[in-house]
């Protein structure tokens, strides 16, 4: 099968359409500063839900953690073995454990309550890797996936008093559920094209923080790979921002790559906050945007 319109594409597009007026009467240089489940971070750029990422560098999944902790950023992880979230979390990021839609339910117990004995800082659950490409229930790394009911949802948030995210949210409705589920937060994304003709997060984003009208956090994935995207984000309801493939090629120096990146990440930030007018993440005003046809 062809395909000819790909999400990852039109995501960009959606970002490049938005354009940035300014303000620059009574402005001065921002705070970036954070708060999230009681405590602070330097900046709202995380890391996204990585897996596998052992040929980039030297312990990569490790350096990627000592990375965001260096930077002041909330580090996300995806997929891992037991051992090696141990040591991820023992890096002292403050890590968010990204649990896949497991087949078995005893499985997906297993992982959350694991990441939970190791100091996961919250959990979650990425419910858009359930459907293969071929229309069947996927597989990842030989193990078996299936879709992710309401029930089994709310079930999981309650095993730990940790903060539960759920990743892979692209629609008010499923947002309106991950509320009733009682989640803490959720990730818009689309897994970079899990599907084609996927919406972009950004174009979505107003609708799903209206249907969750404050009751939860809200953060967005795919395609974020400079400060510019990071501002209108945030600038459209959202609370921080995932950051994966734009910390690829910085991870091949190890944590140090990271970091630096992420800085950068938050001085093009830092300078259209100020250019704008917005002294810290809440005075982001969402009336600079203007929308060019897309």
């Amino acid at each position: 099968m062809n395909y000819t319109v790909k999400t990852d594409e039109l995501t960009r597009e959606y970002f490049d359409s938005i354009l940035i007026s300014t303000r620059y009467l009574d402005s001065d240089l921002p705070n970036l500063e954070m708060e999230l489940f009681g405590e602070k971070f330097e900046t709202p750029v995380m890391t996204a839900a990585l897996s596998h990422l052992h040929k980039i560098c030297d312990n990569a999944m490790e350096e990627i953690a000592i990375g965001a902790k260096n930077a002041g950023a909330v580090h996300f992880v995806g997929m891992t073995e037991e051992d090696e979230l141990a040591e991820i979390i023992g890096t002292g990021a403050r890590t968010v454990k990204i649990v896949k839609p497991h087949e078995k339910d005893e499985m997906v117990k297993f992982k959350i309550d694991h990441a939970v004995k190791c100091g996961a800082f919250a959990v979650g659950m990425d419910i858009d890797h359930a459907i293969s490409w071929e229309g069947k229930y996927d597989n990842v790394m030989g193990f078996p996936m299936k879709p992710t009911t309401s029930e089994k949802l709310a079930e999981y948030v309650k095993m730990s008093d940790r903060p539960f995210i759920v990743k892979g949210v692209l629609s008010p409705e499923d947002a309106a559920k991950c509320v009733e589920a009682g989640a803490s937060g959720i990730v818009v994304s689309h897994h970079h094209g899990i599907m084609d003709y996927m919406v972009p997060p950004l174009m979505v984003l107003p609708e799903i923080v209206k249907a969750v009208d404050g009751q939860i956090k809200v953060f967005v994935d795919c395609g974020i790979t400079r400060g510019a995207d990071v501002f209108k984000a945030l600038a459209l309801g959202a609370d921080a921002v995932c950051v994966g493939r734009a910390l690829m090629d910085p991870l091949k120096e190890g944590a140090k790559g990271v970091t630096n990146q992420i800085e950068a990440i938050n001085r093009e930030l830092s300078v259209i906050m100020a250019r704008t007018g917005a002294k810290n993440l809440k005075e982001i005003d969402p009336s600079v945007l203007r929308f060019r046809a897309f």
